[in-house]
């Protein structure tokens, strides 16, 4: 069973091991610890049996939310542990009174795309020259999920 809890800034030693493990391009410390400080974001962490495996990173105002980071743990991942942390994403979003939440994923991100259109996402824009990537810039596809 996925334990959800606010994410606390003892935990992003664990966080920022989970980050560079998944990501060529992983958040700094002071990225997390910035919306750790700031209102307005809602930062995660899931655990498993005890053992932090997934987190997320959330903002929300004026009726919109966007989703700016959710990660699981490499060795863990799938086993449908990303589906249901955004599933508790998805309902905290609404919990906040959002309308819509927005996300931005890498265009070869294929594994998300298809977990995003799955909960109901729909692609509404890209973002070119979006993320870094080994190669100089990565486009980012923008997608929206309405929660009304």
């Amino acid at each position: 069973m996925l334990e959800a809890r606010a994410m606390q800034v003892d935990d992003l030693p664990a966080v920022l091991a989970i980050e560079c493990m998944a990501y060529s391009h992983p958040w700094s410390r002071g990225i997390f610890e910035d919306c750790l400080a700031i209102g307005g974001y809602e930062c995660r962490v899931y655990e498993e049996r005890g053992d932090l495996c997934a987190y997320s990173v959330m903002s929300w105002g004026a009726g919109e939310a966007h989703l700016l980071n959710i990660c699981v743990h490499p060795e863990r991942q799938g086993r449908g542990l990303g589906r249901e942390v955004l599933r508790q994403v998805i309902r905290r979003a609404r919990e906040k009174a959002a309308d819509t939440l927005f996300l931005e994923v890498r265009v070869s991100n294929t594994g998300a795309r298809r977990l995003y259109e799955s909960a109901g996402f729909n692609e509404i824009g890209q973002r070119f020259d979006y993320y870094p990537a080994a190669q100089g810039r990565e486009d980012a596809l923008v997608f929206a999920l309405p929660l009304l």
